[in-house]
């Protein structure tokens, strides 16, 4: 499933034997102190998260774990930077704290995250004021190789998530793009976000992982290892703490109106392109901004207001998008292109974005066992349905119900249930409430798979 790339879960982790001096020279005594010392503020961070494949409209929700630490006795968390990634949504987070072998809980949200290290920072929300355990961190850090560290961490949900050490030592340093400490062994993800405590029991840092490039990362990023984050690369985070995430506060975000691909090596070399880099227009949203402005299919997007556009991967179109929905809606920005071989210039002003696949409205009908979400502008433009086309999107269905039996899978679209037409979910809403009012033994549901309609015939269980 493609949400489990993103879900942090919480697995076992071997615990170090007992006795008087460990193999990595941290003795029994100052893995016991250093243990007491952090463990509460070590916590256990529940939430939910939802990936929408835009091709269908179908959703993948998975609930999940993670290490959040105590930074601040107001409540400020860091945590893994991987439950902020582009297109991911998360929420419903709740932060388990214990405190003298009790566990309290408290609702959080997520914070904007910053651009510079893979981390995320939340903030406990609380009706009264907190005074909770939290890590305190040693300025102008530094490990050298072969250092041995201990690492305060949690076990899995099978052993009731109970706080624990292991040791480990710096098995390189890498300089470029910055100093960067390896640890030697994988840690498991109940570690990761964890404190790291070097041999005078000073917290130098906490583990952590960069973002892949798919995920976002840079070119030189280290993804895949365990690192040691030391602190003088996030402290000013914590002291000066980014606002509440705009992921959960924005209302409108800026909008162009166009999809876009890399111009890699063979496009470039296909038009006759000296240097490749930039971002090939392939659809014009009627109607929209792009249009309004003039772009064309086969356009090539070489700058955003003076900022050059160099995309040659995938995943280097993101910075593009980014870019766009960090501008103000109604602004005018100016994107620099090339146009049959000649360069030109075009003014454009941003619309508002309209709703998209990932955020659209749903409806969950427990009757027939489906969840079906309106049809978006971007879902009719990458499913090619056409204005006319009105109904619902199917995004989910319930194993063994009766949408289930009667063959009902995701991305089916809905334009009529019995004799009741559906335009919309308002529509579908209602046609269900008439059709558990007179109870019928068959439903028909009229739908469309693809370019082809259809019938399923669905037995509710009244």
């Amino acid at each position: 499933m493609l949400i489990k790339r993103f879900i942090v879960a919480l697995t076992l982790v071997v615990v170090l034997p007992t006795g008087l001096v460990s193999a990595d020279n941290f003795s029994q005594d100052m893995l016991q102190t250093a243990h007491e010392r952090l463990h509460e503020a070590v916590c256990v961070l529940t939430f939910t998260q939802e990936a929408t494949d835009p091709r269908t409209g179908e959703q993948q929700r998975q609930d999940g774990n993670a290490v959040a630490l105590l930074v601040s006795s107001d409540g400020l968390l860091l945590s893994n930077g991987h439950l902020q990634l582009e297109h991911i949504r998360s929420f419903n987070f709740r932060v388990y704290v214990r405190r003298n072998g009790e566990e309290q809980h408290y609702p959080a949200v997520m914070l904007d995250k910053p651009d510079d290290i893979n981390i995320t920072l939340l903030r406990i929300q609380s009706d009264t004021p907190l005074d909770l355990p939290y890590v305190r961190f040693q300025r102008g850090s530094a490990l050298s190789l072969g250092e041995p560290v201990a690492v305060v961490g949690v076990m899995g949900e099978n052993l009731d998530f109970e706080r624990s050490i292991q040791t480990d030592r710096v098995a390189a340093m890498l300089d470029t793009p910055r100093t960067t400490y390896c640890l030697t062994n994988p840690l498991r993800l109940g570690f990761i976000s964890s404190p790291v405590v070097n041999l005078h029991g000073d917290v130098v840092g906490v583990v952590g992982v960069d973002l892949d490039q798919e995920e976002g990362g840079g070119i030189l990023a280290r993804p895949g290892h365990p690192l040691v984050f030391q602190t003088d690369l996030f402290i000013e985070h914590v002291e000066s703490p980014p606002d509440v995430s705009p992921v959960s506060l924005r209302t409108e975000e800026a909008w162009l109106g166009l999809f876009t691909q890399p111009l890699n090596e063979d496009y470039a070399a296909y038009w006759d392109i000296e240097e490749p880099g930039g971002l090939i227009v392939s659809t014009v949203v009627p109607d929209s901004p792009a249009a309004r402005a003039g772009l064309t299919p086969g356009d090539i997007i070489r700058y955003f207001n003076d900022t050059p556009v160099y995309a040659i991967h995938d995943r280097e179109v993101f910075s593009f998008t980014t870019m766009i929905r960090e501008s103000e809606p109604h602004s005018t920005v100016t994107l620099g292109i090339l146009r049959n071989g000649e360069e030109e210039t075009v003014s454009a002003t941003l619309g508002v974005r309209p709703r998209t696949a990932r955020d659209a409205e749903e409806f969950t009908d427990e009757t027939f066992g489906l969840v079906v979400r309106e049809i978006t502008r971007d879902l009719r433009i990458l499913l090619n349905i056409g204005d006319e086309v009105d109904g619902v999107i199917v995004g989910r269905v319930i194993s063994g119900s009766p949408a289930h039996l009667a063959g009902i899978r995701p991305g089916v679209i809905i334009m009529a249930l019995g004799d009741y037409t559906v335009a919309d979910l308002d529509d579908f809403e209602s046609a269900v409430n008439q059709l558990e009012e007179s109870k019928p033994n068959e439903v028909t549901a009229f739908a469309r798979v693809g370019a082809t309609t259809g019938f399923f015939r669905m037995r509710p269980r009244w």
